[in-house]
C-alpha cells in the first residue's frame, strides 16, 4: 500500500502518517520526488485500511499496489516521471545523451573526452573515478584524484557529472562531487550500496544487474526509493546469454516493458551491450526508436590507449554521425534532444547535497 501526499502536504503531515501506521504495528517509509511525496507502507494491509489514512491532512490518495515493488510501480504514479539532473531532464518528452570516457585516467583526456560528448549533443558527462574489474590486476580507477578532474572539467564546459559509486562507504564522498551517483551492473543488487544512494540527496542511474530478471531490477530500484529517493534512472545495458558475437545481449524489448511496469525513466547504454564501436550507432538508434529516455554512451580521444573498454569507445569519426542521429531521431518518436541549460553558479563549484 501506498499514500500519494498532495504537492502541499508538510514534513509535519507526513510524520503524523509515519506514527500512526507506527501504532497499527507497520512500517512507514517517505520517498520525496520533485512535486510531491510518496509514503510505502509495509505491515498488515487490513490494519492500515482501518485508520482511516485517506483523511489524514495532506493526503491526496491511497493505492493498494499489488505489485512487489510498491513505490516504483506505475500502479502508484500512473504518470511517468521526469528525473531533473542540475536542470537536465530526463524523462517521457526528450531524449538525453549522457557521454564521456568510460574511465577518468588525465585531466587533458577527460576535457577532450567532455568536449567531444558536447559537441555530438550530450547534456550530461560520464566519468568512472572508481571502476569494478573483473580482473582484480586491471585499471581500477584514480578515485577521488578522478572525482577532482571530473569536477574541473565541469566548471570548463558547463556539463553535470554522472559517475559510478562502488561501495557504500564511499557514498558521501562521491555524493559530494557527483550530481548523479550510478550503480553499475555489478552492484545492482548490493542491498546495502542501493540503501546507502537512496539516502544521498542525488540522483541514482541504477543499471540493471547483467543476469537480472525485469521484476529484480526493479525490486532493486524500490531498495533506493524505499530510503527516501524517486530520482531514479534505469539503464538497460545488456544482459549475459549464451551468445558471444557481442558483448552483452541488449534486451532492446525492456525499454517499453519497464516502462509499462514503473513509472521511472529508462535510458540504453549502447557501448557497454554490443562492445563494439561499429555496434554503437546502430544501437543508438534502435533505442531512440524503441522509446529509451536517453542514452550513456563511452568517448574517447584516443581509445587505443583507453585503460578501459577502448574498443567500444566512439572518437571524432563517429561523433559527427553521433550528432546527426541525436539530432534528428528523437523527432521520428515526437520528442526532442535535451538541450544544456544555461549553467547556474553551483555548477561550477563541488555539488553540495540537495
Amino acid at each position: 500500500m501506498v499514500i500519494v501526499m498532495a504537492p502541499e502536504a508538510t514534513q509535519d503531515d507526513v510524520e503524523a502518517i509515519v506514527e500512526l501506521v507506527a501504532t497499527a504495528g507497520g512500517e512507514a517509509f517517505a520517498s520525496r520526488g520533485v512535486s510531491r511525496t510518496i509514503i510505502g507502507l509495509i505491515g498488515d494491509v487490513d490494519q492500515f485500511t482501518a485508520l482511516n489514512l485517506r483523511g489524514m491532512r495532506g493526503v491526496a490518495d491511497v493505492v493498494r499496489v499489488s505489485a512487489p515493488y510498491k513505490l516504483v510501480s506505475r500502479g502508484n504514479h500512473p504518470e511517468r516521471s521526469t528525473v531533473t539532473v542540475r536542470g537536465v531532464p530526463i524523462g517521457p518528452d526528450t531524449v538525453t545523451l549522457i557521454a564521456g570516457p568510460c574511465a577518468v585516467e588525465t585531466p587533458q583526456q577527460t576535457l577532450e573526452a567532455a568536449q567531444m560528448a558536447k559537441a555530438a549533443g550530450a547534456t550530461l558527462l560520464r566519468g568512472g573515478a572508481y571502476k569494478p574489474r573483473t580482473s582484480p590486476y586491471a585499471f581500477q580507477g584514480l578515485g577521488e584524484a578522478g572525482l577532482r578532474i571530473l569536477a574541473d572539467v565541469r566548471e570548463e564546459t558547463g556539463l553535470p557529472i554522472v559517475t559510478e559509486v562502488v561501495d557504500a562507504h564511499d557514498v558521501a564522498l562521491v555524493a559530494s562531487y557527483a550530481d548523479m551517483l550510478q550503480v553499475g551492473t555489478r552492484n545492482a543488487q548490493n542491498f546495502a550500496l542501493l540503501q546507502a544512494v537512496g539516502a544521498a540527496g542525488r540522483p541514482v542511474m541504477l543499471k540493471r544487474g547483467m543476469t537480472a530478471t525485469i521484476e529484480e531490477w526493479l525490486m532493486a530500484a524500490e531498495y533506493i526509493a524505499q530510503r527516501g529517493n524517486l530520482d531514479i534512472v534505469l539503464c538497460e545495458r545488456g544482459i549475459r546469454t549464451y551468445e558471444t558475437a557481442t558483448r552483452n545481449t541488449l534486451d532492446i524489448s525492456a525499454v517499453p516493458v519497464v516502462q509499462r511496469l514503473s513509472h521511472l525513466p529508462v535510458i540504453v547504454d549502447p557501448s557497454h551491450s554490443g562492445g563494439r564501436r561499429d555496434l554503437v550507432l546502430p544501437l543508438t538508434r534502435a533505442a531512440i526508436a524503441i522509446g529509451a529516455d536517453g542514452l550513456i554512451i563511452d568517448v574517447h580521444p584516443n581509445p587505443e590507449q583507453a585503460l578501459c573498454d577502448g574498443p567500444q569507445a566512439l572518437v571524432d569519426g563517429d561523433l559527427a554521425e553521433l550528432a546527426t542521429v541525436m539530432r534528428d531521431f528523437p523527432a521520428l518518436v515526437n520528442r526532442t534532444l535535451t538541450v544544456s541549460p544555461a549553467m547556474s553558479p553551483a555548477m561550477s563549484t563541488a555539488a553540495t547535497p540537495v
